[in-house]
């Protein structure tokens, strides 16, 4: 009976994080209901995928790093490059949209995997791998052009601003559907794939999962190829609500990125969450802007304080769970 009472302590811990942010999520939007007239609409909903559609593609990539126990700070920065290689191929080079998407894509892949293949390889700290990859693409977008390269491309506006219509005045972003189709294959390779149970296991014991005779290396350099490839999808995605490439594009990206995943209920030190969770953790982002916005009153920078605590306190939550017995 204690083993079944242990076993069942455990599970309710894993899911307690996801809960508290579906359960902070949908009194937030109770509370906005409640107060601004017009907040409980289909639209506003979908606006919150919409308007950070790009960053839940590159929060999905950092989930898979997060979940092995590792940490990207580099994909604000290869966001900005991709945003800064796409603009000017199609401007200045006459590129067709998805030739060029597929290069930067490819480049992303690339990036991310060379990273992943330093930290396996030379066992190098994340950290200060992924940082030097940060400042080394952010760097890169400026030997391109240190001014903004704005997309005029016809073809590629067209992308930009196609909607799919779900109802009379209710529509959906080419983006927000790439980012719920980046979501729902994320969903099966972690959760449905020999890859995903491994990504799961060096998170929660690198060293274990050597000794169960796992693929650990290329898993570890596949998370950081999969971080990459998201991060220049989010770049296309964020060229499609900006339209143009700038060096300066999505600087702190990265730690919203890490926010949404720990506010989505995955564990910082790897091995514990669910791709879900990210999903409601870049909601969760969204909707606090979107509560500011509808008061009129307060600053924007209002957000990032909200953030702040919130991360407060779920890393609290999140050691509580830790330091329990059998968790």
């Amino acid at each position: 009976m204690t083993h079944k009472t242990t076993s069942l302590s455990r599970l309710d811990l894993r899911f307690l994080p996801l809960l508290a942010t579906i359960a902070l999520f949908l009194l937030m939007v109770l509370a906005g209901a409640w107060r601004y007239t017009g907040f409980f609409s289909p639209q506003v909903f979908l606006n919150l995928l919409i308007d950070n559609a790009f960053l839940l593609i590159v929060a999905t990539g950092m989930s898979f790093v997060i979940l092995s126990g590792g940490i990207d700070l580099s994909v604000g920065s290869v966001v900005a490059l991709s945003t800064m290689v796409l603009a000017s191929l199609v401007e200045h080079h006459g590129w067709s949209p998805l030739p060029a998407i597929a290069l930067v894509l490819l480049m992303g892949l690339g990036f991310g995997a060379f990273m992943g293949f330093l930290i396996e390889r030379f066992r190098l700290q994340p950290f200060i791998v992924t940082l030097a990859g940060m400042f080394l693409a952010r760097g890169l977008c400026y030997l391109i052009s240190i001014d903004s390269i704005s997309i005029g491309n016809e073809a590629y506006s067209e992308l930009a601003y196609r909607r799919l219509e779900l109802a009379d005045g209710v529509t959906l972003s080419l983006g927000a559907m790439v980012a719920l189709a980046c979501l729902l294959v994320a969903l099966f390779v972690a959760h449905g794939t020999a890859f995903g149970r491994t990504v799961y296991a060096i998170g929660g014991s690198e060293h274990s999962a050597v000794l169960m005779g796992l693929p650990v290396r290329r898993t570890v350099v596949g998370v950081y190829a999969i971080s990459g490839l998201c991060a220049a999808l989010g770049g296309v995605v964020f060229t499609f609500y900006m339209l143009s490439g700038y060096g300066l594009h999505a600087v702190g990206m990265e730690l919203d990125a890490i926010a949404a995943v720990v506010i989505g209920g995955t564990l910082l030190t790897g091995g514990v969450g669910y791709i879900f969770g990210t999903l409601f953790g870049v909601l969760t982002l969204g909707l606090i802007q979107t509560l500011i916005t509808f008061d009129g009153t307060l600053s924007s920078w209002w957000t990032r304080i909200v953030v702040g605590l919130l991360l407060f306190l779920f890393c609290l939550l999140q050691r509580l769970m830790v330091r329990r017995p059998g968790a």
